[in-house]
């Protein structure tokens, strides 16, 4: 998974195995907020899985896929490249951008300063 990038429909799918656990193509295709044909997710499971985000077990005459990557971990490697890419970097400017862009409410925004006085607080450690 190292440097590997998922494309939106790559997403869409790793969205529905993070959510079902694990699912045959058929499966995997129900839920999925496009309708694609069969060959298609099959195509995109095992891009998926030749890049290592997802493995296959037989089961029968189809195969049952998991994530092998957790969606925190995947949240991360995603997040760190957008800030790199787009942000220089900055998780200020990112946060920023998100207040700024999204119309953030005032309860989201409490919310928010909390979390920053919280990770304030962890880097000062016990006093």
């Amino acid at each position: 998974m190292d440097g590997a990038t998922l494309g939106d429909r790559e997403l869409d799918v790793m969205a529905v195995l993070w959510e079902i656990g694990s699912g045959t193509v058929g499966e995997v295709r129900e839920r999925l907020p496009a309708k694609l044909a069969y060959t298609t997710v099959l195509t995109i499971l095992r891009n998926l899985e030749a890049k290592e985000f997802v493995s296959h077990e037989e089961e029968g005459r189809a195969h049952r896929y998991s994530p092998r990557v957790q969606q925190r971990s995947a949240r991360r490697t995603a997040l760190s490249r957008l800030l790199d890419t787009l942000f220089e970097g900055s998780p200020e400017q990112l946060l920023a951008h998100l207040v700024d862009d999204r119309a953030l409410d005032a309860e989201e925004l409490k919310r928010l300063a909390r979390r920053v006085r919280g990770q304030e607080k962890k880097k000062r450690g016990p006093r």
